[in-house]
């Protein structure tokens, strides 16, 4: 990326961030519809993929149901956006009431032990408010990893951003985050890791929707090292202002196999249990990216509507 085309970049967010986070709730709905609708329209890289992507979710669905699904998945995403934007101005009773997760008690039970909690998540829906939730309302404040974005100014926006909602974030690159974790886990702490795709590479192949992925071993190697809880969730949107959320039960370690072996059962059962959750509101999911195996090595199925689907 240019140094130009870097600060267009860093601006534009920049101006996301101050200009939609003035606007009346109603007015942000709105205009996240109207991008949302236009990007969709256009069908660019993004959109491609996310039908490939659909297309193994809901292996059915024909062009019709496939478009319709895209352009859900595109609100929902634009969605996901507005509310990033805004979450700042929110007032913590606001962020309270925009959130209603299911089975929570499985989260106050396991941080009530003491030995610390990993709750791992897909890109659903809007993880920044269910952090915001968890670390406000949800009564946990929590330590999370943040992938390196350029330029380097846009990287410390979201930071800043994530920061001021109560997060711990530490930078995706370089061994240190791991140390740490382990650390905060061992104290007793949460963290949270969006963790359906895997950003380095000693990801573990996991079966996903019947089609080879690779999925990061991190959330099961920590639960192995430290004793901490591991538990998978889910979040969707059901049309109202409330986002929704699922807390699936814990991951167990299992008693048998060498380390690299327990972490690959551990991230299978991970991957199946945000299978469940995207299978039931696919829309919701935002993979915008290449995920599978095949995709990556280039011999998948080519997007709906032609292309690479690259994005």
């Amino acid at each position: 990326m240019t140094a130009l085309r870097e600060r267009a970049v860093d601006g534009l967010y920049g101006l996301g961030w101050s200009a939609v986070r003035r606007l009346p709730e109603a007015a942000a709905v709105r205009l996240g519809r109207t991008v949302a609708d236009a990007a969709w329209r256009r069908r660019g890289a993004g959109v491609l993929r996310l039908e490939a992507n659909l297309a193994r979710v809901v292996p059915d669905a024909g062009p019709e149901e496939l478009a319709r699904l895209s352009r859900a998945g595109m609100r929902s995403y634009l969605r996901y956006w507005m509310e990033s934007f805004r979450l700042p101005a929110w007032s913590p009773e606001r962020i309270r009431d925009g959130v209603e997760v299911e089975d929570i008690d499985l989260l106050h039970a396991a941080a009530a032990e003491g030995r610390g909690v990993i709750l791992v998540l897909p890109h659903m829906a809007n993880w920044d408010l269910a952090g915001a939730w968890l670390s406000t309302a949800g009564g946990h404040p929590f330590t999370t990893v943040a992938e390196r974005l350029k330029p380097e100014s846009l990287y410390d926006r979201f930071v800043a951003y994530r920061e001021g909602l109560g997060m711990e974030v530490l930078p995706h690159t370089g061994g240190a985050a791991f140390g740490t974790l382990a650390r905060r886990l061992r104290a007793g702490r949460v963290v949270c890791l969006v963790a359906d795709r895997d950003l380095s590479a000693s990801g573990v192949e996991v079966s996903f929707f019947g089609e080879a992925a690779r999925m990061p071993a991190g959330p099961a190697m920590l639960a192995q090292q430290t004793g901490a809880a591991l538990l998978p969730a889910t979040l969707w949107y059901d049309g109202s202002p409330v986002m929704r959320g699922r807390v699936h039960p814990r991951i167990e370690v299992p008693a048998d196999g060498t380390r690299a072996e327990r972490a690959a059962v551990m991230t299978q059962a991970v991957a199946d249990a945000f299978a469940k959750g995207i299978a039931e509101h696919p829309e919701d999911w935002h993979m915008l990216q290449r995920l599978w195996s095949a995709d990556l090595q280039g011999n998948g199925r080519r997007p709906a509507g032609g292309g690479t689907g690259e994005s």
